[in-house]
């Protein structure tokens, strides 16, 4: 008998106060993907802090990774290449059911983009993304400009999903303030010549719970 087709239900959020380890949110991940697709749970979306690590997706160059003693570092299986994860920093873990919004992995990503990006706005932020550059950048015209002339960006928001049977998990994470020295045991994502920025850094006073509102302020995901 095949199984009964599924349907978005209502997304749950889910707020975790204290930094999570990064084995337990992987099985909590886990669990409820195989809860998404056998029907037994629905969608979620879950806010936490890791403590700091790095981790490494599917296209990590070991070269990317300057200081391997500095902090653990994780295989995440996710796509993308070296990040890094700490407090100050919001991740945030979509599990939903891909298969229910077109199958397209392209436009579920850059619908994460959009998402991060229209978050960032709330705060009077300008966030851009770049051809080959994966994530979120902002512009900063207050910092020299790179040796050809073209302006200074900084990263703000690193995306990298994993999917399972079009249900997604993994995510993105966006720096509120972190410890931004951190970056420094990696190339974030491979990607060299450009710096890595927070809201903080920026000079804004957001904490996370102002992020937290602006994310389910302007998320793109809801039921029907």
């Amino acid at each position: 008998m095949n199984a009964a087709p599924r349907a978005i239900a209502a997304l749950e959020w889910i707020t975790s106060t204290a930094p999570v380890a990064y084995a337990t949110a992987l099985a909590e991940m886990e669990a409820r993907v195989a809860g998404i697709l056998d029907g037994t749970a629905g969608e979620a979306v879950w806010l936490l802090e890791h403590p700091p690590m790095y981790t490494a997706g599917t296209s990590a160059n070991v070269a990317d990774l300057r200081d391997p003693d500095r902090f653990p570092v994780h295989q995440a299986r996710r796509g993308g290449q070296y990040t890094y994860h700490g407090p100050g920093q919001r991740v945030v873990y979509a599990m939903l059911d891909v298969g229910l919004r077109g199958r397209d992995v392209r436009a579920f990503v850059q619908t994460l983009e959009g998402w991060v990006i229209d978050a960032l706005a709330e705060f009077g932020v300008r966030g851009v993304v770049r051809d080959g550059r994966v994530g979120v950048w902002v512009t900063r015209p207050d910092k020299p400009p790179l040796p050809d002339g073209t302006p200074r960006e900084d990263k703000i928001a690193a995306i990298g999903i994993r999917l399972r049977r079009w249900v997604s998990f993994h995510g993105l994470s966006i720096n509120v303030e972190p410890d931004l020295s951190h970056f420094d045991g990696i190339v974030p994502c491979g990607i060299t010549g450009h710096g890595v920025t927070s809201l903080v850094d920026l000079g804004l006073p957001v904490t996370m719970d102002d992020l937290d509102a602006a994310l389910k302020r302007t998320s793109p995901f809801r039921p029907g």
